[in-house]
């Protein structure tokens, strides 16, 4: 049996299970709505709530408004992640105390700094983008921090042989010898990120799938909060999917590493 045909039969059973206990389950009327088909006449599924926000540009203005702010603090977590992991790796001063207060920082979830982003930047994009940023910034720097120092020294001895330094270094031996680990914490911190731009739409109402679960919640509609979950999780997917999985594939095939645990 192929892996798509396996997906296939295993949500095929996920929704039979779910269509069964929407009608047998002892559920508040809309607290557990079926996905498929209608209770009775005329009632709302899940799948008929996702189309109709399809159709009628809801759901797809809200997600480009969530992907926007999380494409935006996610390029700046990167850039800011790969600097201070360079600097942690480079000098030692800065990994006894950036370094140990990075490793503390990435210990805390990123929704408890919304209160303190909405006290500096009020509500709205200027807190999410915050708390995005802070949420992928650590993951970033500890990956790559740990990439940086565990760079072959046979490398970095013969390009400083062959006259390499500073910037040409970095970029052609540093940086390239860094990649897979790189790659792990940008997928781990893209999860992060994904989380913590979530978790600030539910709080800070400024459109975005974060705040239809909001508005779902408060009408009481499970539909809606189920579709928007639909639409997480596809993105995810495909984030995952098209994005990272194959960028991990190809370095594996670059260095000629094989996954573990076939």
């Amino acid at each position: 049996m192929t892996t798509a045909i396996r997906r296939i039969v295993f949500i095929a059973i996920i929704v039979a299970i779910w269509e069964i206990t929407s009608r047998v389950g002892n559920f508040p009327p809309g607290s557990f709505p079926p996905l498929l088909f209608p209770l009775e006449s005329g009632g709302t599924t899940v799948i008929s709530t996702f189309v109709n926000g399809l159709i009628s540009g809801q759901i797809l203005t809200a997600t480009g408004i969530t992907l926007g702010r999380l494409l935006i603090g996610f390029v700046i977590a990167i850039i800011l992640g790969l600097t201070l992991g360079y600097l942690i790796a480079r000098y030692k001063l800065v990994d006894d105390t950036l370094g140990f207060l990075v490793t503390a920082l990435q210990s805390i979830p990123s929704i408890v700094w919304l209160p303190l982003a909405i006290i500096w930047f009020g509500y709205g994009n200027a807190s999410l983008l915050f708390i995005v940023t802070i949420g992928a910034t650590w993951t970033v720097t500890v990956s790559s921090s740990t990439g940086f120092k565990n760079v072959p020294s046979l490398y970095m001895n013969v390009a400083k042989t062959l006259g390499s330094g500073g910037s040409h270094l970095l970029r052609t031996v540093i940086l390239p010898a860094s990649v897979p680990h790189l790659i792990s914490g940008v997928r781990t911190a893209w999860a992060f990120a994904w989380r913590a731009i979530m978790a600030g739409e539910l709080f800070v109402a400024a459109g975005g799938l974060g705040y239809l679960l909001t508005v779902g919640r408060s009408l009481g509609q499970m539909d809606l909060v189920l579709s928007v979950m639909i639409v997480i999780g596809i993105i995810g997917t495909i984030v995952d999917n098209l994005v990272f999985l194959r960028m991990e594939r190809s370095v594996q095939k670059k260095w000629g590493l094989k996954p573990g645990l076939n």
